[in-house]
């Protein structure tokens, strides 16, 4: 009860300057949030979306005046335990994402919710990378890669975010900040925390006097290693702050909030090349490697950059058909030019010429060949996780050898893993820095699996620390996993001086407990991660996180990930029977932000190993909630069944809008619609509502010709465009169709309609409300209309709207189907002239165009028509998801809050896309109008 006041205090405190939006205290995001990547979980109390770092200041004094602990969280995709609380859990995510490069652009200063591949974005333009590399650089965030001193693939100690460090600000438990690059902070805290550096300096001169413990500290560091804190800077610095901003790094929130770091950027080569290795044994492909560690240039700098080695178990996880029992060694070079790539390629393949590959080495230097490559080696971990058994937890390790020991080594991994029956488990990793992870599938379900796990750890501390004297964690973090034995791989002196500093940065201990240092020695077999079974679209996911870049709704409600971890919660509830009171909450809690905010857009399927789309997750639960012969599945089928009526009824109702925006203007019609849309509920209308449109009957009544001219295509107008035609404020006159058949008729194309044409529908209305079997009713209605229209399938069939043509595609197989933009390139660009104009253009590629492979296909044809192309950064899915736009317009808004400043910077005066709804959406957004590519195309093009 004492301990819950605190906590109700804290609130109160918290609450007169943190909004409420941003504090959670609901089961339904604690739990959600509480959730990483690692294979262990606690719920925090309290979940605080932080802001800045005033903000952060503010919440880290008063916890401290309470005596509350605190864990700080990024991205979520540490493998540890070491992102999880059971307290007071603060994350710097969204808001967290200003940087600034130095004029030679060798030095960025980043705040930590930027995610790892938008700094080397950011930084391609200048031909800089971002030094560390982990395999989740497309998810993690800098300060997890940070904290955590990730380095990865192409990575080793000489480039890890400890060695190109070069300041930080950061935030102590009682709230104060310093910054270790500002001269005037340093001052400042000299003066205020004597103490505090005195310690720092004892600590660096107890160390330095003894010979043993730097020496031992040189040899631990000469291979990854992130046991512990980190006592390199104690021997490498000699200045207090230059210790204290190094100290930070590796120590997963134990010591200080990290708010902002300054880092050392790297050249990013620009001729590369790789190979994919085969060996018929795991020892030779260690020999292998070791030869390849040795080559070095003229120059005495290295000339192989990476080598990943796969395990048999690891190829098959991603159905590699090579041979039977192979391992894989995925080997890269980088040269500043093409020659000087040759040379080193050629002295690779000599060097392998002495080792026994199953076939003959053969490096590609064509991006889209070894992008494939490495797209394989990222996706091992949650690959390898989905193959599991279900109901059984994926637990990932992570050791390091030094070289000279790999193939002994890496044999007697293999052997004791199997040893211990884990026949499914597989090795992979860094193997060019003697750096491995071996995955396992583990149920805790019963005490003899528990204490197989345990046994099993009990073998690889010995294997590892006492007959090669590696690392037990080598990047991933010590977290809870190897809390236990950060001692036993230390000793006793080196343990004491980490002990030391953590007393010294965080004397209440309220930083992270349990992370790194924790005094319960079966913390790592404790507090697992339950993974029941949900439905088996979603079963095989591990809950990495690698689909939260996609999804537009993290940060804003739940992430698909978290919708995941809910729905499991939800049905381990229900299936275990033992909290009916919590299932109901859950159950109430997720209606908004799983459900009814979900766009369904499957953009998360693209980012996750496993192509797992939640959107599906959403639609089964809908389905479940409008079952066969209830009201809202009545009204549905009635719909479908009368869809020519409904589509009329819109248009009286889009005339009567625009007639009361021609009435009241647009200032008062937004004012009105606001109003209500927020007190009746009605549907958001925006400026950039269409009109009502009919297509001419004329133009549809004309029979095709019956001659045999192969310029013929069936032309199928979307129900939107069928209904809705151009806004009142529209920079073009015609409507899509009307503007569609003068493009195809420029070209030489005779345009054939389906009968019936106005009755039709691909059924995405019904899919999106969780009604699959009316959706497929209509679907085949459609296709029979399209088989009829085309000669059963001679001519192609063209959809004006990319989501329509999506769901075509995954329900039509017998017929040629297009949207625009690909129609457009594969027929007409050999039958017109495009000239291009030199006014910018901003485009936007739309979710189904992303996920049927196509967004190079529209980036090209509108790159035909104009000099400047602009498509803006971070802007994926746009939210609008059919009528998700109108009925939640807040989704809308805060998928596209990075659109305008893009579009403004640039003086963008037009859009394109491919998807009438989500133009209405991003011309609201945007603050210039967006039209189809087809307006595009026309502008630019004569006929030959």
């Amino acid at each position: 009860m004492e301990k819950e006041n605190r906590y109700k205090a804290f609130l109160e405190d918290v609450r007169t300057f943190v909004s409420q939006d941003r504090i959670y205290v609901d089961e339904l995001r604690r739990l959600a949030w509480g959730t990483d990547a690692g294979f262990y979980r606690l719920v925090p109390q309290i979940v605080i979306r932080s802001e800045n770092e005033q903000e952060v200041s503010k919440l880290l004094r008063i916890a401290y005046r309470h005596e509350l602990p605190v864990t700080f969280r990024a991205a979520g995709t540490s493998l540890s335990g070491q992102a999880i609380s059971d307290s007071i859990l603060i994350v710097a995510g969204k808001h967290w994402e200003r940087y600034s490069i130095s004029p030679d652009h060798e030095q960025i200063t980043l705040q930590p919710g930027i995610i790892g591949q938008r700094v080397n974005e950011i930084l391609a333009p200048y031909k800089r990378k971002f030094a560390p590399d982990p395999a989740s650089v497309k998810s993690a965030m800098v300060g997890g890669i940070v904290m955590n001193n990730a380095s990865g693939m192409n990575c080793g100690t000489h480039a890890n975010s400890d060695r190109v460090l070069l300041s930080a600000r950061l935030i102590l438990p009682n709230g104060t900040i310093l910054d270790t690059g500002s001269e005037a902070s340093r001052a400042q805290f000299r003066s205020s925390h004597t103490s505090f550096i005195s310690t720092i300096e004892a600590i660096r001169n107890r160390i330095l006097a003894d010979e043993t413990l730097v020496a031992r500290i040189r040899y631990k560091y000469s291979i990854k290693n992130v046991m512990g804190l980190n006592l390199l800077p104690f021997i490498l610095f000699d200045n207090p702050f230059d210790i204290i901003a190094h100290l930070l790094v590796g120590s997963e929130g134990t010591l200080a909030f990290l708010s902002e770091v300054t880092m050392k950027t790297e050249y990013d080569y620009p001729h590369k090349a790789s190979a994919m290795l085969y060996f018929k044994d795991i020892k030779e492909a260690c020999r292998a490697v070791v030869a390849m560690k040795g080559l070095m240039s003229s120059e005495g700098t290295p000339i192989v950059f990476g080598a990943e080695l796969l395990d048999h178990k690891s190829l098959a996880s991603v159905n590699d058909t090579t041979g039977e029992g192979l391992t894989a060694v995925l080997t890269e070079t980088k040269a500043c030019t093409a020659e000087e790539l040759k040379i080193r390629i050629d002295t690779i393949t000599e060097t392998l010429a002495a080792f026994d590959t199953y076939l003959p080495p053969y490096f590609t230097d064509r991006a889209e060949e070894y992008s494939k490559y490495w797209a394989i080696r990222s996706g091992i971990f949650p690959s390898v996780g989905g193959t599991r058994q279900p109901g059984t937890t994926c637990l990932i390790e992570d050791v390091a050898f030094h070289i000279a020991d790999l193939p002994e080594a890496t044999a007697e991994l293999q052997a004791l893993i199997a040893r211990h029956g884990y026949d499914d488990a597989c090795i992979y990793g860094h193997a060019l820095e003697g750096n491995y992870h071996f995955i396992i599938n583990q149920s805790f379900s019963t005490e003899p699996e528990v204490e197989r796990y345990a046994l099993l750890m009990e073998d690889v501390i010995k294997l590892v620390i006492d007959k090669y004297n590696g690392s037990l964690k080598a990047e991933h973090g010590t977290g809870r996993n190897m809390a236990p034995f950060v001692r036993y791989e230390w000793g006793e002196v080196a343990y004491q001086f980490m002990k030391e500093v953590k007393q010294l940065f965080d004397p209440k201990g309220l930083l992270n407990p349990g992370v790194i240092f924790n005094d319960d020695p079966l913390c790592h077999i404790k507090n697992f991660k339950p993974l029941p079974l949900t439905h088996p679209a979603v079963d095989k996911c591990i809950e990495c996180g690698f689909c939260e870049i996609n999804c537009l709704t993290c940060g804003f409600t739940l992430s698909s990930r978290q919708r995941i971890v809910v729905q499991r919660e939800i049905s381990r509830l229900k299936q275990s029977g033992s909290n009916p009171q919590l299932l109901e909450k859950l159950e109430k809690q997720y209606q908004y932000p799983g459900n009814e905010t979900c766009a369904g857009d499957g953009l998360c399927s693209l980012s996750c190993p496993m192509g797992i789309n939640t959107g599906t997750l959403t639609h089964v639960l809908r389905e479940a909630k409008f079952p066969i012969g209830s009201f809202a599945y009545n009204i549905g089928n009635f719909a479908a069944n009368h869809f020519r009526g409904i589509k009329g009824s819109i248009r009286p109702v889009l005339r009567l809008a625009n007639t009361a925006h021609g009435i009241v203007g647009t200032k008062n019609m937004q004012h009105i619609a606001k109003g209500m849309h927020q007190w009746m509920g009605l549907p958001l209308w925006t400026p950039a509502m269409p009109k009502a449109y009919k297509i001419d009957k004329e133009l549809v009544k004309k029979s095709p010709s019956a001659t045999n001219d192969p310029l013929k295509v069936v032309y199928f107008p979307s129900c939107i465009n069928q209904t809705m035609g151009l806004p009142r404020q529209s920079p073009t006159a015609q409507p899509l169709v009307n503007k569609m058949l003068t493009l195809l008729q420029k070209a030489g194309y005779e345009v054939i309609f389906p009968r019936e044409m106005d009755k039709l529908c691909c059924g995405t209305i019904w899919e999106s409300k969780g009604m699959p079997d009316i959706a497929d009713r209509k679907a085949a209605e459609l296709e029979t209309a399209l088989w009829e229209a085309s000669e059963q399938g001679r001519y192609p069939v063209l959809c004006d709207q990319s989501p329509c043509l999506h769901r075509m595609r995954e329900t039509i197989s017998r017929m040629k189907l297009y949207e625009p933009a690909e129609f457009i390139s594969v027929f007409l660009t050999d039958k017109l002239t495009f000239t291009r104009t030199d006014r910018p253009v901003a485009l936007h590629i739309t979710c189904s165009m992303r996920r049927m492979g196509l967004a190079d296909t529209i980036m090209a044809l509108a790159k035909r028509c104009s000099t400047h192309v602009l498509v803006p950064e971070e802007v994926g899915c746009c939210g609008f998801a059919g009528d998700k736009g109108f009925t939640h317009p807040e989704v809308n808004t805060y998928a596209l809050r990075k659109l305008r400043p893009q579009i403004e910077a640039a003086n963008i005066p037009i859009g394109y896309s491919n998807s009438r709804t989500c133009e209405i959406g991003l011309t609201t957004n945007a603050g210039i109008p967006y039209v189809s590519i087809v307006y595009l195309v026309n502008e630019c093009t004569t006929s030959k």
